[in-house]
Parts: C-alpha cells; sequence; structure tokens
C-alpha cells in the first residue's frame, strides 16, 4: 500500500504546483465547454478522498460538512472561494494523504460499504478504494491540466 500513498501526495504535489502563480479569478473560471472550475476540482479531490477512504468505511470525515455537500460527485460550483478560505483546502489538499496513511498504519478501518463507482467499478475494500482514488485524482489532474491552458 505505500506505493498507493505515495502516488496520491505525488499526484497533489503535482496540482499544487501546476495551480501555483494562479489569481483567484483564474481559479474560478468555469472555461467554455467546462461544468466546473480549477477550485472546484481541487476541492473536489478532497472531498471525494474522505467519502471513498473514510465514509464507506463508517468513519467520520475529516473536512466540513459544507465542503462535502458543495464538492461531492454531482455538483457544481455554487461560490468562490475566498484565499484563506482556498488555502485551507490545499493544505487539506496536502495534509490528508499523510493522515490516511498514518490512520491505515494505524488500523483504524475495520469495514467498507461496498460501493458502485460512476464507471461501474466496485469498490469491495478500503484497498481498493484508495487504488481506485488514485485513478479518480488523475482523471482530475487531467482536467485541471486543460483547464489551465484556458485560464
Amino acid at each position: 500500500m505505500n506505493v498507493q500513498f505515495d502516488v496520491l501526495k505525488k499526484s497533489r504535489e503535482i496540482v499544487v504546483n501546476m495551480i501555483d502563480g494562479l489569481t483567484m479569478d483564474q481559479l474560478h473560471l468555469v472555461p467554455k465547454g467546462f461544468n466546473n472550475n480549477i477550485a472546484w476540482n481541487v476541492a473536489h479531490l478532497v472531498v471525494t478522498q474522505q467519502l471513498l477512504h473514510y465514509k464507506l468505511s463508517g468513519l467520520p470525515c475529516l473536512i466540513p460538512d459544507e465542503l462535502i455537500d458543495s464538492h461531492r460527485k454531482g455538483t457544481r460550483p455554487s461560490k468562490c472561494f475566498s484565499q484563506e478560505e482556498f488555502q485551507e483546502v490545499k493544505e487539506l489538499l496536502m495534509g490528508l494523504p499523510d493522515t490516511l496513511r498514518e490512520d491505515y498504519r494505524a488500523g483504524i478501518f475495520n469495514g467498507y460499504e461496498e460501493y458502485e463507482t460512476s464507471t461501474g467499478y466496485v469498490l469491495r475494500s478500503l484497498e481498493h478504494a484508495i487504488t481506485f482514488n488514485n485513478l479518480h485524482e488523475g482523471i482530475h489532474l487531467g482536467v485541471v491540466m486543460a483547464m489551465k491552458k484556458l485560464v
């Protein structure tokens, strides 16, 4: 599993480095042909990881419910983050992979609610979810890369 944790951490470092230097306006611009923006995608990565790993394991998520409600699958940007709020989202993005690794090593995950993803892949364990989440993160990394060219 160490490789999976390393991949998650590295992909998030790439996202943060990619968006470094973008203005708040650029982060919130919805490019033509898209239904969300870079800021939403970054927050969506935080939310999805928490839902797939903690909620489906029967544990509380480590992020505010408001962030979950506004950035889970099926949502669209409904408001702009302030500079401070987006900084908090980036801190969660970078810090939560280490927390996941620590919690996994501590053995706090003791069950998993089976979940069929929108791709049709069924997650049957936390290990499946960790691996699948890395695929999900890669998809959104690609989206952020495309959006950055348009903002």
